[in-house]
């Protein structure tokens, strides 16, 4: 049922993926400064919900969304949420530049765990690109030095939770398509989010409308494309190419917000292309043997 491995395809459907979560990221900071994140997340899952029902009626309609692996699902995404909340609550606790280096140690945590329970082989490339992700993307956000507190604990638990939904959702990609993934995650996540939605709910005024309607696409159309790119590649081959959301994330705040690139985040950017340059070659040297041989 999986499709025939191929890191270009990766990359691209991966490349898409960046793009929605960036172009959410712009739609959030619109909509979480008129309304509570609990209340956003919400309408994102409902609304994303309609959006797929054209890909759902197309791939068999809600008979063919049925899977032998519902547990799979709940867990993932019980796991996901966990890691949403917790993310945003460690907002509140310590600085944003924090956060995100701690939260960019998903990958380790994603190649712990695919080599663990997917039995996938983390070769020199994968943890170059690891390891030189994680200097990059420290370089660029610079975070203090300071003891470790609460909210360190709560992000890096976050990591961890996002770390543990990346890998099961490639290991759903084996047995489910894209579709049906994504169907179950709209479903079971605005489920959980329902009562806190309702607790802080306020009616969004008119203007706002524009990006509710653009979050609730890219949210659904970012983990759509990621699981794309994960039906075609290992988790430690993709879970690097995330690293270049930081300094993307850089050049929309440059370009939107009037937010200053300097020397560390051109430096950290870099680093990171550097290391998703070496994920992503291609083993010509060890096929070129084999043909030989």
């Amino acid at each position: 049922m999986a499709p025939t491995p191929s890191i270009p395809k990766a990359a691209f459907w991966m490349a898409l993926s960046i793009a929605s979560f960036l172009a959410m990221s712009v739609a959030g900071r619109a909509t979480t400064s008129v309304l509570n994140v609990f209340q956003v997340l919400e309408l994102r899952s409902v609304i994303g919900f309609f959006i797929l029902l054209p890909l759902v009626f197309t791939s068999g309609g809600f008979a063919a969304m049925r899977t032998g692996r519902p547990l799979a699902h709940l867990v993932r995404n019980v796991v996901h949420y966990t890691g949403q909340a917790a993310w945003l609550y460690a907002l509140t606790l310590i600085p944003l530049a924090v956060l995100i280096s701690i939260e960019f140690t998903t990958p380790i945590w994603t190649a712990i765990l695919a080599v663990t329970f997917l039995g996938e082989k983390l070769n020199r490339p994968r943890l170059a690109a690891i390891a030189l992700g994680l200097i990059g993307g420290v370089i660029i956000v610079r975070p203090g030095v300071g003891s470790a507190d609460v909210g360190h604990m709560v992000v890096l638990g976050a990591a961890f939770c996002f770390g543990v939904s990346l890998v099961l959702v490639k290991s759903l990609t084996r047995t489910d398509s894209v579709v049906r993934i994504i169907f179950w995650m709209l479903l079971i996540q605005s489920t959980l989010g329902l009562v806190p939605a309702i607790y802080v709910w306020r009616n969004p005024p008119l203007e706002l409308w524009p990006w509710i309607l653009m979050i609730a696409f890219t949210g659904m159309s970012s983990h759509f494309f990621l699981a794309r790119a994960l039906a075609y590649a290992d988790a430690t081959i993709i879970s690097p190419m995330d690293f270049l959301r930081v300094p993307l994330s850089a050049l929309i705040g440059w370009l939107l917000y009037k937010e200053q690139i300097d020397m560390f985040t051109a430096g950290g950017a870099l680093l990171i292309l550097a290391g998703n340059l070496l994920n992503l070659q291609r083993k010509a040297p060890q096929a070129a043997e084999a043909a030989t041989s």
